[in-house]
């Protein structure tokens, strides 16, 4: 026995099993527990209420949907709309923090200094914070619908959001229109990157601006041969808001700016941490064969900080995601949001947040493959 004692895999294989029986106990009692718990005070385990009414309205969606529509369909709106929030502050933030992390490196020291006053400012506040000030001034300090604000015609700011045209096909005949209009866009895009980016020789003023009136004759052509009716729907003002048109609600301006712009500073930071990891002798390199400043950026530098950008940025996007939560601070109706109300209203609470465990769980897996394949992609390749 002591023989078994002093051998170091016996001991190591001991301690795991020993740990392993500990934590297997601690998660049968847990269960247990809770299962006399629910018992007692009544509240029914599983997942049959899923097929129930939600009984709650819904604000904003993709879909449509009525309170009489069962929990499924209210989960697959709060879904979209996180979606929907995601994709547009993870495009707009990294569009937006590149050229803030280009302008904390500018050697005007004007731009460099909103620059870095902007990062510091954003990234030391509260999110949760940021979303409640934007809410408050899009809802608080903005006019009534009847004193909206016009910066452009048919263009309305009010408390009660942005009003703005919005197209209404009318006609056509369906799967013709929308197969034509496909496969013009299709081959006009193929004719521009063969043209236009494919080969750079090729690359000229009078061949672009031909790619562009081809592009409207195809889709003139498109619009008379599926006989496609297009109007403009305006936003009019009726009793107390406006009717008509398309909306942007303050909850969704207040949780896509202040998300965007919280972002916009942590992958500005990323960029600029990136494009400073480059060696300088890039840069020597390319003024030495003469190319300008803007060039040896684009065409050495970024491809190579690219390498050291996108596996920081993959948390960034991940973290957009679970950020989306805070949506219940503006009353803006996510995926959590919905969670909330059919756990307040059904008390399955066990249920309710193995869902969102596994839907925001499922989303950052997703996000996360993604991105590691495009960082494969960047990675360079030693033999």
């Amino acid at each position: 026995m002591s023989r078994l004692w002093f051998d170091a895999r016996f001991r190591s294989y001991l301690w795991q099993s020993l740990i392993m029986l500990a934590f297997l106990a601690t998660v049968t009692w847990l269960t247990a527990n809770t299962l006399d718990n629910l018992v007692r005070r009544g509240i029914q385990t599983g997942f049959g209420f899923l097929s129930r009414p939600a009984r709650f309205p819904i604000a904003e969606g993709f879909l449509a949907y009525d309170p009489t529509n069962p929990y499924l369909k209210a989960f697959a709106v709060g879904l979209l709309n996180t979606l929907y929030i995601s994709m547009i502050v993870i495009v707009v933030a990294t569009a937006f923090g590149f050229c803030i992390g280009l302008g904390r490196r500018s050697l005007n020291p004007l731009v460099r200094g909103l620059a870095s006053c902007f990062v510091e400012t954003m990234r030391n506040t509260p999110l949760v914070v940021q979303l409640l000030f934007w809410y408050a001034l899009l809802t608080i300090g903005l006019p009534a619908p009847r004193a909206a604000l016009e910066p452009m015609p048919g263009l309305f700011l009010s408390l009660r959001g942005l009003f703005f045209p919005w197209p209404i096909v009318e006609g056509g005949s369906g799967l013709f229109g929308s197969a034509l209009l496909l496969g013009s866009a299709m081959a006009l895009r193929a004719f521009a990157w063969q043209a236009c980016l494919g080969r750079p020789k090729r690359r000229s003023p009078p061949l672009c601006a031909g790619l562009g009136g081809l592009a409207i004759l195809l889709l003139g052509l498109t619009v008379w041969a599926s006989d496609i009716r297009i109007s403009l729907d305006q936003p009019v003002l009726r009793g107390f808001n406006f009717t008509g048109g398309a909306t942007l609600t303050p909850e969704f301006m207040a949780l896509v700016v202040g998300l965007v712009l919280y972002t916009a500073a942590f992958v500005a930071e990323i960029v600029r941490g990136g494009i400073d990891a480059v060696p300088k002798g890039q840069w020597e390199g390319g003024r030495a064969l003469g190319l300008r400043e803007e060039h040896i950026l684009w065409l050495i530098v970024v491809p190579q900080a690219l390498r050291i950008i996108v596996p920081p940025m993959t948390s960034q996007f991940l973290n957009v995601v679970k950020n989306t939560t805070l949506a219940l601070a503006v009353g803006y109706p996510d995926f959590a949001s919905v969670m909330a109300t059919t756990i307040n209203q059904t008390g399955q609470a066990i249920e309710g947040v193995l869902i969102l465990m596994s839907v925001y769980l499922a989303i950052s897996l997703s996000v996360s493959t993604f991105m590691n394949w495009y960082n494969r992609r960047m990675m360079l390749v030693t033999r």
